[in-house]
Parts: structure tokens; sequence; C-alpha cells
């Protein structure tokens, strides 16, 4: 059975998403707030972290981010009442698997927690079958340990920026559109957050590549996307 934790301070909503869990075999532990809810998911292992935005202590967003700094990486899907593009962009730019808008029905929060599992599994599956170790010139790519290595040198990664560039380089030379990588990475088929992948392309040129005029592994191909060098 897999763990959930809910991190939101409105009981009734708490309540609400806790037992429609529960009664689709899911472990729930609850947080009320936000600090309590980043004890608890530093301590024990949960399989997703159903977050809100608004929280008292420490919001779902602070939140979030702070997960995403420690080397434990829990899929989140993030709750809002915010309808704002922007506010969805942010809780995805800062780490976040997915989102739902409040008010949602119950069938669809249950879609969506398996889907993100889903994801999940399917994402790790497929690193494995690419590879243990994947090497291109002085960047090592290790898929199981999920770590990257440049000239001996730890690159720290977030989960997403790992995701995404285990996508590019699975299969050097061939370009990707932004809708292609947004529904690869973070499996969303629409328009209209295409930019959320170059911010995420943006932040991971500038760890891994020398010279960010010239980048030596992650190349744009200009009218599509962006492609993994064939030639490093």
């Amino acid at each position: 059975m897999q763990h959930i934790l809910i991190v939101e301070d409105d009981a009734s909503m708490r309540e609400l998403v806790t037992l429609h869990l529960t009664e689709n075999n899911f472990i729930v532990t609850v947080a009320t707030d936000g600090a309590e809810g980043y004890a608890k998911a530093m301590k024990d292992n949960f399989d997703l972290i159903v977050l809100d935005i608004n929280l008292p202590k420490m919001n779902g967003l602070e939140l979030c981010r702070t997960l995403r700094k420690s080397k434990r990486y829990i899929p989140i899907l993030m709750m809002t009442a915010r309808t704002e593009e922007n506010d969805i962009v942010q809780g995805l730019q800062v780490g976040a698997d997915d989102y739902i808008k409040k008010p949602f029905g119950m069938a669809e929060f249950i879609a969506r927690v398996q889907a993100v599992l889903r994801r999940t599994l399917s994402m790790s599956e497929e690193n494995a079958r690419s590879g243990k170790i994947l090497n291109f010139s002085e960047m090592v790519i290790d898929a199981d340990d999920r770590t990257v290595t440049i000239a001996s040198n730890r690159i720290d990664l977030t989960p997403k920026e790992f995701d995404l560039l285990m996508a590019l380089a699975r299969k050097p030379g061939r370009s990707f559109s932004r809708a292609k990588l947004l529904d690869t990475v973070w499996g969303y088929e629409f328009e209209g957050l295409e930019h959320t992948v170059n911010a995420h392309i943006n932040r991971l040129r500038i760890k891994i590549e020398h010279d960010l005029d010239n980048p030596k592994y992650i190349l744009t191909t200009w009218g599509v996307g962006y492609r993994f060098s064939e030639h490093v």
C-alpha cells in the first residue's frame, strides 16, 4: 500500500481527501501546516505529498522549494484555489509534479494522484532501461543513483532538472519540442505552460555548461525546441 502525506490546514478538505484516499487503499498521514508537513516529510518515507499552497507557518510553494533542496525525491501534487497561470507555473518551477485546482471532484483528485504515481514509476523504469551509466565526454549520468558528474565534480540537480536532462540525453541528436518535453517530464499535453520548460532548461544550462553562449550539451534547435548534442 502506498503512503501519502496530506498537508492541508482546512479541516473539512483534509478529512474529505483522507477519506477518499483511504477508500482507495492508500495509507494517509496528515499535517496541518507547512512546518509540520516538512518535519513529517523528512522523518518518514512517503510515495506522494498532496500539498496546499495557502498554508500557515510555511506556504506550499516555500515547502515545495525546501523539499526539493533535500536529497530525497518525493512526488508532489499541489492543490490550489488560485487560477492564475503564473501561480501554476510558479508551482511547477519550484518542483511540483502536478497540480489540481479547487474546487475539484474526488474522482478527478484520485485520478490525478494515480497519474502522478504512474508517471514517477514510468520515469524511473525508463531511466533504468536506458542504462545505468551514460557517458558523454566529461559528463557521467547515473540513472540508478540519479546523479550527474562533470569532470568528476558532482552537479546538484533538482528532480525535474534531472528528468529533463535524462529525457534529452537518452536520445542524443533528437530534437524535442517544448510541448513534448512538457508532456514527457511533467505529463501535460496542452498549450500555455511551455515556458516552464524554458526556465528549467536555462537553470540546467547554468549548472552544466561551461560557456552559456556556446553550450556543449544542451543545444537549441531553432523553430523546434531543444536537443542533447550528438557530438559529445
